[in-house]
């Protein structure tokens, strides 16, 4: 799950980013409003963990710019502001949640969880398709009833092809989703991972178009 973390502090920006990359996530960090706001306008997010205290763009205008251009990536506030009322500028500008710092990463994993389950964001509470079932909530999947063990990035793969029946997805589009911007990643990498899920699933479930990508078809 790719997860866009802006932060201008070195310390905390640091440590939250080992933090989450180690929960699973592909951590994309950012220093300022500025280059935030071009990150989001480039790039696909599941998540955002935004301090509002930031140089070039405070947070508050971020946030009010990605919702007036109909960007509803859910966006949890992680700021040392803890009034009353900077709680209520915040979310009147479109966040969803609200943390004060100092904070636990383990609060932050779970309130990052329920944001995803509560806003949506193309993940479904449970897709069943072909014999498959996949719970996002509970991170499990079965085949014909029978529980299978995925790698984290085999889950996140099935996971985005799973919500994307009927739509072809390229290799750099699922690349994207699996990792951030300075990981090295094998040119090979999701092909591997592809071939995993045929092993452990339907060897006809997930389709290559060559030269395209892959597609979980409808029928």
């Amino acid at each position: 799950m790719r997860l866009l973390l802006i932060e201008d502090d070195e310390i905390l920006g640091d440590g939250l980013q080992t933090g989450l990359s180690l929960e699973g996530y592909a951590v994309d960090w950012v220093k300022d409003g500025k280059l935030a706001d071009e990150a989001l306008r480039t790039n696909l997010y599941e998540l955002v963990v935004l301090d509002l205290n930031l140089p070039r763009m405070n947070g508050i205008t971020l946030l009010e710019e990605m919702r007036k251009r109909r960007d509803h990536t859910p966006v949890l506030v992680l700021t040392a502001k803890d009034t009353l009322n900077d709680k209520v500028l915040g979310l009147d500008s479109g966040a969803d949640d609200f943390v004060v710092k100092p904070c636990d990463l383990a609060e932050i994993c779970a309130r990052l969880r329920a944001l995803y389950r509560r806003c949506g964001n193309g993940k479904l509470p449970v897709i069943e398709h072909k014999g498959v079932k996949l719970d996002p909530a509970s991170h499990q999947v079965f085949y014909h009833g029978q529980p299978i063990e995925l790698s984290q990035k085999e889950f996140e793969i099935l996971s985005f092809l799973m919500n994307h029946i009927g739509q072809v997805s390229s290799r750099t589009r699922l690349e994207e989703t699996l990792y951030a911007w300075n990981s090295e990643v094998e040119s090979n990498t999701v092909e591997v991972h592809i071939h995993h899920l045929r092993k452990k699933l339907d060897n006809k479930l997930i389709r290559t178009i060559r030269g395209v990508g892959y597609i979980i078809d409808e029928d």
